[in-house]
C-alpha cells in the first residue's frame, strides 16, 4: 500500500494533507524520515509512526456509543446535531456510518462502522437481529397488553413480529424486537393504548450497553458484534 493511502486510511487527513505532514517530517517509517508519499509500505509489518505514535492499520473499524438524547442518527445535517458530533477526536471517521438509527430523543447503544457488508447484514429484515429496549411508559401495563405485544400488534399497515417483554414494574419494561421500523417501539406501545416517556436501547445483536457511560464511545472487534 502507498504511504499516503495508508495515512488516509488511518484517518490522519486527506491525500493533500498527509503529503504536507510527510514533508514536515511528522511521519517516519521504520525509524526513517527519508520517505515519500509515493513509497510502498507493508501496512502489517512496517512500523509507521505519526508524531511519535505508532499507527495500526485496520480495514474495518467498529465503535459502540451510548447515544445521548438530542442528537439525530445521521452522518451530517445542516440543522441538527448528529451522533458524529459525539465522537471523540481519537475515532477514525473515514467512511464511518451508524448502523440503523435511534430517534433524536432516544438514548442507548448505537454501533458505528465503515464495514458496509456488516451494516447491511445487521439491518436486513431477513436476518431478524435482536434489539432490546428499556422502556418507561405513561400508564400501567397489563398482562393482556404484554401478551398483545409478544404476539404482534398493528402499527399501521404492518403487524409486528412476535416480541419479548420483561416486566420491571407497572410502568417499566424491557422490550426485545427483531425489526427496526420507524418509531416502532413507540407505535407498539400506542397500539396497546400507552405512551413511551423514555426509551433507551440496551442491546443490539451480541452487544450490550452494560456500564458504558452516557455519551461514551469505545472501539470493539467484529467478534463482539455477531
Amino acid at each position: 500500500m502507498r504511504l499516503d493511502r495508508f495515512l488516509v486510511e488511518c484517518g490522519i487527513g486527506s491525500r493533500k494533507e498527509v503529503k504536507k505532514i510527510i514533508s514536515a517530517k511528522e511521519v517516519k517509517v521504520n525509524d526513517s524520515y527519508d520517505i515519500s508519499a509515493k513509497d510502498n509500505i507493508n501496512e502489517y509489518s512496517d512500523i509507521i509512526e505519526y508524531n511519535g505514535e505508532r499507527l495500526e492499520y485496520k480495514e474495518f473499524r467498529y465503535y459502540v456509543m451510548n447515544k445521548k438524547a438530542g442528537y439525530i442518527t445521521a452522518t451530517e445535517d445542516i440543522r441538527e446535531a448528529t451522533v458524529m458530533d459525539l465522537l471523540p477526536e481519537w475515532v477514525i471517521r473515514k467512511d464511518l456510518a451508524p448502523v440503523g438509527r435511534l430517534d433524536k430523543d432516544t438514548e442507548g447503544l448505537l454501533l458505528l462502522t465503515n464495514d458496509g457488508k456488516l451494516n447491511h447484514k445487521l439491518l436486513s429484515p431477513k436476518n431478524h437481529v435482536d434489539k432490546t429496549y428499556y422502556v418507561e411508559i405513561e400508564n400501567n401495563i397489563s398482562q393482556e397488553d404484554i401478551l398483545k405485544l409478544e404476539e404482534g400488534v398493528d402499527i399501521g399497515n404492518y403487524i409486528t413480529l412476535p416480541a419479548k417483554v420483561e416486566k420491571i414494574s407497572d410502568t417499566k419494561i424491557y422490550l426485545t424486537i427483531k425489526e427496526g421500523k420507524f418509531h416502532q417501539v413507540k407505535k407498539m406501545l400506542e397500539a396497546v393504548g400507552n405512551k413511551v416517556t423514555y426509551l433507551q436501547r440496551t442491546a443490539f445483536a451480541k452487544l450490550k450497553l452494560n456500564d458504558l457511560a452516557l455519551g461514551e464511545v469505545k472501539e470493539i472487534n467484529l467478534e463482539d458484534i455477531i
